[in-house]
C-alpha cells in the first residue's frame, strides 16, 4: 500500500493549470482514497474514482482534491465497511477490542442480541453470568443495554457496536428461568425494561427460541414485547422456534408476529436443518417473499457453512433444562432422568429442536468449547470419538460431558446442504451475520477450537461464493454486506460511500479474498482485505489491525424517543 503525506504547499504537485494565477487552491482533505474501483454500497455499477474524507465522514466520492493523507488503492475495490449483523463478539470485545479476526474481513460494525444481550441486569443475573464464564472471564461493569455498549465505546474498541435487547434477558430479568408465563404485570415490567432499552439505543428484540429460557415464552410474550419496541422504530429478530422439521410453522409464526406488531422482522441465520427438510428451502424463500408482498418487511441473516455451532443443551429436551443450568447439571445426575432424556434424544424432539437427531449421527457433532481444562484434550474431536473412547453410549457420554465441564459444551452440527447455503447467498434480502465472536489467533481464544465462520464468514461469501461460484455479482454481494444491512437494522448514516456518510470504508482485493478457517484448524485469519478504516480511522492497515480505537455505540432510530 502506497502511502503519501501531502505538504500543505500542495500547489507544488498540482498541474501548472491549477496554479495558474488567480486559481483558488483546491480543497484539502483529511485523507483521499486513491484510483480504487468504487462499489458504494447501492448496488449499481463500480466505478473507478477517489473517496475523500473530513472527519469522520465521506465528503466526496469520484475525481477528488489532494489530500493530507492519500493511499493507493488502484486494482483494488473500495467499499464501505462490512456489517456482521449477527454478532457475538459480545465478550471478545471486552478481552480483545481490537475485534481482529472481524477487522481481517472487513467489518467495521458488530450487531448482537441474539436472544441474550448484556443487559437489563439485575444482581442475580450479574452472579449467574460471573459463575458461568468459560475461558473468557470480565467484570461486570454495566446493568443496562446502554451502559455495555457505552462501556465498550468508553474502553476504546476497534468496531462500531450496536445491539438488540434479548427477550430471554427480559424474561430472566423478570420471571427467572423457568417455565412460567408471566403475569399482566410481569409483562407490563418486560415491556417497560424493552421500552428502556429501545430509549438508550436498542434495535429492537431478539429472540432465541430453541434454548431455555427463551423457549419457554409463548407467541403473545413475544408480540406484547414488539408492541412496545415498534413504536420505536424496533425490529423483531428471532433465531426461530424451528430450522428443522417445524420451520414452514416457525416462519409462519414469525410473519405474524411482524403483521400485528406492524414491526419488521429478520430471521437469524436461515437454515434447513436435517437432510429430511432440505427440500423446504424454495417453501421458506416463497412465504417470505410472498409476506413481502403483502407489504411486510420480511428478511433474513445467513452464515456461510453447511454446519452451524451452538451446545450440547441443543441436543436435549428442553424439560430438563428448565431452571437454568445448575438444575439442568443436577438432573443428569439423577439416573431415571438419564434414561428419558437419552430415549429422547434418539427421536426427533416432541415440542423442542433436537439438533442431535438432525445431524443424523454423533460423528456429526464436533466438541469444541469445555470451560475444563481437564476435558479440553477432546475439542475437535467428534461425540462419537469420545464415546467410544469411554466405552459408553453418544447419549451418556454427552450428559456426562456437560456434567463434568458444568456448561452446555460448544459443540458444531453438521446440518446443512451446501447446495442450500449456496441457493441462500443469492437471495437480495439476506445479509450475512457470522454468529460467533470476533477472536484472535493469540492470547485467551486459542485455547479452544471455534467454528470457522468466526475468521472466514465474509470473506468465504466473496471469495467461494461470489467470485468463485458466481451465485451473484460483486456489486449486489457489496451491497447485502452494506446499504441493505444498515436498512435491514435500522441504522441510518452508515452503508454507502455518499456525502455525509460515516467514513466506514474497506479495501479489498476481489482476486484474493478468500476464507482460510477450516473446522479441523479454524484459528486462521482471512486473506485479501488490506485497509480497514472505522469513523475515518484506520484499524486495518496492510492487513494488520493499527490498535486504533474509534468504534462508536451505533444507536437505533428510537433513542430517546421511545414513549414511557
Amino acid at each position: 500500500m502506497r502511502i503519501t503525506k501531502v505538504p500543505f504547499a500542495i500547489c507544488i504537485t498540482l498541474p501548472l493549470a491549477a496554479c495558474a494565477a488567480g486559481a483558488s487552491t483546491p480543497a484539502l482533505h483529511d485523507l483521499v482514497i486513491r484510483g480504487g474501483t468504487i462499489y458504494d454500497g447501492s448496488g449499481g455499477a463500480a466505478q473507478i474514482g477517489d473517496v475523500a474524507i473530513d472527519g469522520d465522514k465521506v465528503v466526496s466520492v469520484g475525481p477528488a482534491a489532494r489530500g493530507r493523507t492519500e493511499i493507493d488503492a488502484t486494482g483494488l475495490a473500495v467499499a464501505p465497511g462490512f456489517i456482521n449483523t449477527h454478532s457475538w463478539a459480545t465478550e471478545s470485545l471486552i478481552v480483545d477490542p481490537r475485534g481482529v479476526a472481524d477487522l481481517k474481513q472487513g467489518v467495521t460494525l458488530e450487531v448482537m442480541g441474539e436472544g441474550w444481550s448484556m443487559g437489563p441486569l439485575n444482581d442475580e443475573m450479574k452472579r449467574l453470568s460471573a459463575s458461568r464464564m468459560g475461558d473468557v472471564k470480565y467484570d461486570i461493569e454495566w446493568t443496562s443495554i446502554g451502559d455495555y455498549l457505552s462501556y465498550l465505546e468508553k474502553r476504546g474498541i476497534s468496531p462500531n457496536v450496536a445491539s438488540f435487547v434479548g427477550a430471554a434477558t427480559v424474561r430472566i430479568h423478570e420471571l427467572g428461568e423457568g417455565d412460567v408465563d408471566p403475569n399482566p404485570q410481569q409483562l407490563a415490567r418486560m415491556q417497560g425494561l424493552v421500552k428502556s432499552a429501545m430509549n438508550e439505543g436498542a434495535l429492537g428484540v431478539g429472540s432465541a427460541l430453541i434454548y431455555a429460557p427463551g423457549s419457554f415464552a409463548e407467541k403473545p410474550e413475544l408480540l406484547a414485547l414488539m408492541q412496545a419496541a415498534a413504536p420505536c422504530g424496533g425490529r423483531y429478530i428471532s433465531h426461530m422456534r424451528s430450522e428443522g422439521d417445524n420451520i414452514l410453522e416457525a416462519v409462519d409464526e414469525l410473519i405474524d408476529i411482524s403483521r400485528q406488531s406492524k414491526a419488521p422482522a429478520i430471521i437469524y441465520h436461515l437454515k434447513l436443518a436435517g437432510k429430511d427438510n432440505w427440500s423446504k428451502l424454495d417453501t421458506v424463500i416463497a412465504k417470505v417473499e410472498a409476506a413481502q408482498k403483502e407489504g411486510l418487511d420480511i428478511t433474513s441473516t445467513m452464515y456461510t457453512y453447511p454446519a452451524g455451532g451452538t451446545g450440547l443443551d441443543a441436543s436435549m429436551p428442553l424439560w430438563v433444562q428448565e431452571g437454568g443450568e445448575e438444575a439442568w447439571f443436577k438432573r443428569l445426575q439423577d439416573p431415571a432422568v438419564r434414561a428419558k432424556v437419552a430415549a429422547e434424544m434418539k427421536t426427533r424432539g416432541d415440542g423442542w429442536e433436537n439438533l442431535y437427531y438432525q445431524a443424523g449421527s454423533p460423528e456429526r457433532l464436533v466438541l469444541v468449547g469445555f470451560k475444563n481444562d481437564k476435558l479440553k484434550p477432546l475439542a475437535g474431536k467428534t461425540l462419537g470419538e469420545v464415546a467410544r473412547e469411554r466405552g459408553k453410549s453418544p447419549e451418556e457420554t454427552a450428559m456426562d460431558l456437560v456434567v463434568e465441564d458444568g456448561s452446555r459444551v460448544g459443540t458444531i452440527y453438521f446440518l446443512m446442504d451446501e447446495k442450500n447455503v449456496a441457493k441462500q447467498t443469492a437471495l437480495p434480502w439476506m445479509s450475512f451475520g457470522s454468529d460467533a465472536e470476533a477472536p484472535a489467533t493469540e492470547g485467551v481464544f486459542v485455547k479452544s477450537p471455534t467454528h470457522p465462520r468466526a475468521y472466514g464468514n465474509i470473506p468465504r461469501f466473496l471469495g467461494k461464493y461470489v467470485r468463485d461460484e458466481k451465485t451473484t455479482t460483486l456489486s449486489n454481494a457489496v451491497r447485502q454486506l452494506t446499504s441493505f444491512s444498515a436498512e435491514q437494522m435500522g441504522i441510518e448514516g452508515r452503508g454507502r460511500l455518499a456525502p455525509g456518510y460515516f467514513a466506514d470504508v474497506v479495501v479489498f482485493d476481489p482476486a484474493t479474498i478468500a476464507d482460510k478457517a477450516t473446522f479441523e484448524k479454524p484459528h486462521q485469519y482471512s486473506v485479501g482485505v488490506r485497509d480497514v478504516f472505522v469513523n475515518g480511522a484506520q484499524v486495518l492497515k496492510d492487513g494488520e489491525p493499527t490498535g486504533a480505537r474509534p468504534g462508536r455505540f451505533v444507536k437505533g432510530p428510537g433513542t430517546g424517543k421511545c414513549p414511557a
